[in-house]
């Protein structure tokens, strides 16, 4: 079994149903890392240059042929931030920075051999958001990064020209403490063992046929 599989219990993750206070039993303090606030934005991106490196096998035949490319983590490398705040709307600053995002791209090399080599590609964040007051704990910048790449020429030596989808969501985030309602530890259920059942179908048949359909 599992949260989700015939496990009814007070005790695990599920939908609320009657009253939510029913079974609550302590305050937890818990840390998370809490977002203040976020926004995403997606564009489509032509002429990104991607110069490869570390290519797998090494030394491929030239000139390559583009098959694909797409982000190798979700986490963008947050660079060159700068936070001011908006003297006129409290607690809202623009937020600056340079975010880079790690990319693997797919090819094959002249003699038809598929290859795998790493690049980067850097965009520009200009946005206004919820920005936290000084405290002795830090608000941090982050971004979540996705990018996807089906179109794209080889342009120079070991370099792609590609037209790219990329999505960047920028958070405020602190590692806080918070105080939340609880109730108690979850309850975990045995696995449920995966088999194919190969006999079930059989098992459901009946050990005689129906009387309506004698002679």
């Amino acid at each position: 079994m599992s949260f989700f599989t015939n496990f009814n219990q007070d005790r695990c993750p599920c939908k609320i149903s009657g009253n939510p206070l029913n079974g609550m039993t302590e305050k937890v303090c818990v840390e998370v890392n809490k977002v203040f606030d976020a926004c995403i934005k997606q564009t489509q991106e032509e002429g990104v240059i991607l110069p490869l490196t570390n290519n797998n096998p090494v030394a491929p035949a030239f000139p390559l042929t583009f098959i694909s490319a797409k982000s190798s983590t979700t986490r963008g490398i947050i660079q060159a931030v700068q936070v001011d705040r908006l003297s006129d709307r409290p607690n809202m600053a623009r937020v600056q920075a340079t975010i880079a995002i790690p990319v693997e791209v797919l090819y094959t090399d002249a003699n038809g051999v598929q290859g795998i080599a790493q690049s980067s590609v850097t965009v520009s964040q200009d946005v206004i958001l919820f920005v936290p007051e000084p405290s002795v704990i830090p608000y941090e910048v982050e971004a979540v990064v996705s990018l996807i790449s089906t179109e794209g020429t080889y342009t120079d030596v070991n370099t792609f020209t590609v037209t790219s989808c990329i999505t960047v969501i920028l958070k405020i985030v602190m590692e806080v403490q918070l105080l939340i309602p609880s109730y108690g530890y979850c309850n975990i259920p045995p696995c449920q063992e995966y088999s194919q059942e190969v006999c079930a179908g059989f098992f459901e048949l009946p050990l005689f046929p129906n009387n309506n359909d004698d002679i």
